[in-house]
């Protein structure tokens, strides 16, 4: 079937076809992550903007208003981009009308022949090669490395690290091992302690950033996340990267454990290479509090770098307008390495839900910092502790009221 997405038409299988576990033998097309590519494109144009001198490395003129890349000038080098496992080839398409000088690589031959042909279908330079994506990596270099595999991208993190000069784009969809519903298969792959805590999904995006960090530090690599989110069933974190062994020694500084109590919900973070994990829960006492680690505990965004990638967003995008909601809330989301679930804690309080927007404000009232999270209409972080939240928010009862 034919697909638009953005400024560019491809050539795609029909998802209906694939297999039921979505890897089967047919080269594969996932168009659920239409907003995954959107974003995408909307950092590539923010990052081009920004670094190196911006724009000018994007064809030498850079980034025409509509998308569309102009005239290269032969005295400027233009980003190079690998799309490290492409299967059709639209990242690479979209990257190269960009302006990006992009390599499309796959280890299916029908893979590389659809990217080569999608590339072509919109008259885009660009080189699609069948070669196993860890080789690629280790043998050459790429200013932008794009990692999309099926599942986790733990079996080609080492490789992307060391064919990265610039800027590491990562996608895991194993969320269930990322968030620690699959304990097992979650310590095998990311060598850490995941844990199904009712913030899951900031668990897997941490989990995901923190596995990444470890891996970039035996390399004397730092990556500083300017971008992340989870949405759906997969996370997305956008890495840049320092190649230096005191940057990565600081990024290092970021790992950490977070201990969670299972029954009132409360919650902590600490710091360092080892736990220190409460005995008994400081808040109400219990003895099920579980610990997380070593995950990334630092910011998992630049609120800048993301309002220039917010700014970067076409209305031609299939999914601008959540594109567009989902950047404005990652801007102004806090730091904190957990979030809340407003029903949930009402919920444990066994009180009425008010309005969200009300239930921040009646936090910063009470003289806390509160924002909206971007994994769902009732999630919020605050640096207040749960005791704090239920003192400044909960409604009162009706007795109270009376």
């Amino acid at each position: 079937m034919r697909v638009s997405e953005g400024d560019v038409t491809v050539e795609a299988p029909d998802p209906r076809d694939a297999s039921s576990e979505g890897a089967g033998d047919a080269v594969f097309f996932n168009p659920e992550m239409e907003l995954n590519r959107d974003v995408t494109v909307a950092v590539l144009r923010a990052f081009a903007e920004r670094t190196d001198g911006g724009a000018a490395n994007l064809g030498g003129s850079g980034l025409a208003r509509n998308g569309d890349a102009l005239g290269a000038d032969a005295d400027e080098r233009t980003f190079s981009y690998l799309d490290a496992t492409s299967a059709t080839g639209v990242r690479a398409a979209r990257a190269a009308k960009v302006g990006y000088d992009v390599t499309a690589a796959d280890v299916d031959p029908d893979a590389v022949e659809l990217a080569r042909e999608n590339l072509a279908l919109n008259d885009l330079p660009g080189e699609a090669v069948e070669a196993d994506a860890n080789v690629l990596m280790h043998q050459e270099r790429f200013d932008v490395v794009d990692l999309d595999p099926f599942g986790t991208p733990m079996p080609f993190a080492d490789a992307a690290v060391a064919g990265t000069r610039k800027l590491l784009c990562v996608t895991a969809t194993d969320t269930a091992p990322l968030c620690g519903a699959h304990f097992d298969s979650g310590v095998r792959k990311y060598d850490t302690v995941p844990r199904n805590t009712d913030f899951h999904r900031e668990m897997g995006l941490r989990v995901l950033i923190g596995a990444m960090a470890r891996v970039a530090a035996r390399r004397d690599v730092a990556v500083e996340p300017i971008c992340s989110h989870a949405t759906r069933h997969y996370a997305r974190t956008y890495l840049e990267v320092t190649h230096r062994a005191t940057a990565a020694d600081k990024a290092l500084q970021w790992l950490g454990f977070v201990y969670h109590c299972e029954d009132c919900l409360y919650r902590e973070h600490e710091y360092g290479r080892i736990a220190h994990p409460p005995d008994d829960c400081p808040n109400c006492g219990s003895a099920r509090c579980s610990a997380a680690g070593p995950i990334w505990l630092g910011p998992v965004a630049d609120s800048e770098f993301v309002d220039a990638a917010a700014a970067e967003v076409r209305p031609n995008m299939g999914e601008w307008q959540r594109a567009s909601e989902l950047l404005e809330t990652l801007s102004g989301e806090l730091d904190t390495p957990s979030h809340y679930d407003q029903h949930r804690l009402c919920k444990q309080w066994g009180a009425p839900a008010n309005k969200l927007e009300t239930f921040l404000d009646d936090l910063r009232d009470a003289g806390f910092s509160a924002s909206r999270a971007h994994y769902g209409g009732t999630c919020f972080k605050t640096d207040a502790d749960v005791s704090e939240i239920r003192e400044a928010a909960e409604p009162p009862a009706a007795s109270e009221r009376e």
